[in-house]
This record gives structure tokens, sequence and C-alpha cells, in this order.
């Protein structure tokens, strides 16, 4: 069984350490966990490990944000998956920070790399896991939260969010979705 697991982020360094790019955080504590390094390949960073029988390959699109559907649609070709096997982890301004919801398919919920996945892929039936970056920001200024740093109160926090997510990563590719879901939803 093979699964590809998408982190969605913006390359380059003036994003490191920001809130949209929490999905790249999480396939990165995967790729550690794992001593797997990531490589710079066609339209994004490329890893993989195995793990309990099944094979997770990593990915870190480079097309930016926006554009992520691309990569997504490239490597889900390249590795002839189905979208039961994609996962896209992501950050959500919807959802309060620490909380994380793991789901099997929905809409993009004004999410910019989730609408172009979808467009891309023509369909909205794939699992997400939605990070929780909360929405405290004043009004006007929503692009100036998601690509900022996190707090200071955010980042003592992040280890043990980022950990629960990657487990997440592994209970989905192991376990499925349905039962990940009781485990990982908080």
């Amino acid at each position: 069984m093979k699964y590809l697991i998408v982190g969605l982020g913006n390359a380059g360094a003036e994003y490191d350490d920001t809130r949209h790019n929490i999905g790249f955080e999480v396939v990165d504590h995967l790729a550690n966990q794992f001593e797997v390094e990531f490589k710079d390949d066609r339209l994004g960073y490329t890893a993989s490990f195995k793990y309990k029988g099944r094979t997770f390959n990593l990915l870190k699109p480079t097309t930016y944000m926006n554009k992520s559907g691309k990569a997504v649609a490239y490597w889900m070709k390249q590795h002839n998956l189905k979208p039961e096997n994609l996962l896209i982890v992501l950050d959500d301004l919807n959802i309060d920070f620490g909380k994380v919801r793991l789901k099997g398919k929905g809409k993009d919920g004004g999410h910019n790399g989730l609408k172009d996945i979808n467009a891309m892929l023509g369909s909205q039936n794939y699992s997400r896991l939605r990070v929780g970056i909360g929405s405290n920001f004043p009004r006007g200024k929503q692009v100036d939260y998601v690509l900022g740093k996190w707090s200071k109160k955010e980042g003592i926090e992040l280890p043990d969010i980022i950990k629960h997510c990657a487990e997440g990563v592994l209970s989905y590719g192991t376990i499925g979705l349905a039962h990940s879901m009781n485990k990982v939803n908080r």
C-alpha cells in the first residue's frame, strides 16, 4: 500500500516558521523521525519511507501554495495513486490554534492551496489533515497573519501539535481514515 502525504506550504527561507507552512513542518517531522532526507525533485521536495508494510511518499510542493495542485497531480500520476491514497496536511484559519481535524473529503474552506488541488484533480474526495492556526488577526490582515511567524506562546505548543499530526499521518496509513479520525481529531 502506497500513500502520498503532501505538506502544504511555500518554499523559501522567508516562509520558514510561518503559520502557512505547518504542512511542511509536519512532513519534515516525519522525514526526521524516519531518517530520510528530502531531495529537490520535479515540482517539489520528495522523500519516502516504509512503516508497517506501507510506503509513505512525502511531498513539499515548490509551486507555492496557490499552485499546489500542479505538484499534487503530477506526483499522484508518478506514483499511480488514487485519491483515497492522498492526504493533504494544511493550515486552517477556521479552526482554533492547536485543534486538528482529519477528514475524508470536503470543500476548500477558502484555502487557496486546496482550491487549486480540487481544480487540478477534478475532485474533493481525498483526505486532509487540517491544523488549526486560529484567526486572531485584525480585519484585512489575513495574509499578514498566515504568512506571519508563530507567536512565542504558539511556538512553545507547536512541537506537540506537529508530533500529534505526524502520528495522525502514520495512523491514517496503517489503520485507515475512520479509526484515525477518532484518534486524531481533538
